[in-house]
């Protein structure tokens, strides 16, 4: 007989609900009886000037597509940006509340908050969501900020169910279904020296990757003109990448892997 624990309770009942059975990709945790669409694909990489934030535009509910327009990466300040998978409806909820109180912070202490101090609180909101999460309803930020004022200027950080912290050393990461393409594009890919179009082009490379071997992630529509959004943050700000842009790197990408569609 079990005793009176409620972790002992689910461990006996419904071990698979316990947070370490929770998967890296949130789209793998979809409820049976409410199929929520979920974001998926979010990419993150250093160039020259800063850091890219990008991210494919499709959600899914199951097997369907739910939108294919999707915005999934935004602005929270001038020197961050972040961008989700998961559950779309807590995803922006979270990142909603997290800009709104970064410019809270502002307004009230006369100065901005620190990369780590925005860092710390988006781990206590993606910890604030962890009973939703275990009931399905995961949300996965990826943070990124750039600040040449700090001695240690860039951040790319993601966060598990729990809120905890992992910071990207390599330079780049992804997260979401088709992260480990997104990321195996970007390991032979990546040089955080290149210039602003060198960086465009590896982000569309990435994505196209992702949509190439995962079905969740989304491919550029020409047809409907829908490209992935992409974000940069530099000593300038944000900045988001207009479509025209995206559009030209794209046919660009395009047109190299006509001359080579095997890879």
């Amino acid at each position: 007989m079990t005793g009176p624990s409620f972790l002992e309770q689910l461990r006996a009942h419904a071990p698979e609900l316990l947070p370490s059975h929770l998967p890296r990709d949130p789209a793998q945790r979809v409820t049976a009886d409410l199929d929520v669409p979920h974001g998926t694909t979010i990419i993150a990489l250093t160039w020259a000037d800063g850091v890219l934030l990008a991210g494919d535009r499709r959600a899914t509910s199951g097997n369907l597509i739910a939108q294919k327009d999707l915005v999934k990466v935004v602005g929270i300040d001038d020197t961050s940006a972040a961008g989700f998978a998961g559950s779309v409806g807590h995803a922006l909820q979270m990142l909603k509340m997290f800009a709104a109180e970064v410019e809270q912070y502002e307004k009230v202490e006369g100065a901005p908050i620190s990369q780590d101090g925005k860092v710390r609180r988006l781990s206590s909101i993606v910890r604030e969501n962890l009973g939703a999460a275990m009931q399905g309803f995961v949300a996965l930020p990826l943070f990124v900020g750039y600040d040449p004022t700090d001695p240690d200027p860039v951040r790319i950080v993601t966060y598990d169910p729990t809120g905890s912290i992992k910071r990207a050393r390599s330079g780049y990461v992804g997260i979401g279904s088709g992260s480990q393409f997104a990321e195996a594009s970007l390991k032979k890919r990546h040089d955080p020296g290149v210039d602003r179009a060198g960086a465009i082009a590896l982000a569309v490379n990435a994505l196209w990757d992702a949509a190439d071997d995962d079905t969740a992630t989304a491919g550029p529509d020409l047809t409907r003109a829908i490209f992935p959004n992409l974000i940069t943050v530099t000593a300038d700000g944000v900045e988001e990448i207009g479509v025209d842009e995206v559009r030209a790197a794209t046919e660009r990408m395009l047109a190299e892997r006509a001359e080579r569609p095997g890879g």
